[in-house]
């Protein structure tokens, strides 16, 4: 396995495909990468020659990708929070934040089903 930005991408695939096990890395970016650093796209990984590992660690330092990114994303949602606007508080809710309805659906945000018991009123 050829080991890029300190992930293991798989050999026996091609390029563009193994570039994409990299957070942050998607399908226009690796072809974008592989243009970038002069390798074929349809060159399966266990072809490609120490030079261009080295041409395509190279283009790929130039992204923002893995724990960065993630902690990039961490940090964007954080601030939502802090400053408290609607997608923050959504956020601290655990609800759905782009005007999806929550009556039937958002079963992913919302969790497992919270059965509410219904108190009867009693009269004497």
């Amino acid at each position: 396995m050829a080991r890029i930005a300190g992930i293991d991408i798989p050999k026996n695939k091609r390029g563009v495909i193994s570039l994409t096990y990299i957070f942050g890395i998607g399908r226009s970016r690796a072809e974008e990468i592989l243009s970038t650093a002069g390798v074929d796209e349809s060159k399966k990984v266990s072809d490609w020659s120490d030079a261009d590992i080295s041409k395509i660690r190279e283009a790929v330092g130039s992204y923002t990708i893995e724990g960065e990114l993630r902690s990039e994303n961490q940090l964007n949602v954080k601030r939502l929070m802090d400053i408290g606007c609607y997608r923050g508080i959504r956020h601290r809710t655990g609800l759905p934040l782009r005007g999806q309805r929550t009556k039937n659906n958002s079963r992913t945000r919302k969790g497992k089903r919270k059965t509410v018991a219904n108190k009867k009123k009693v009269t004497k």
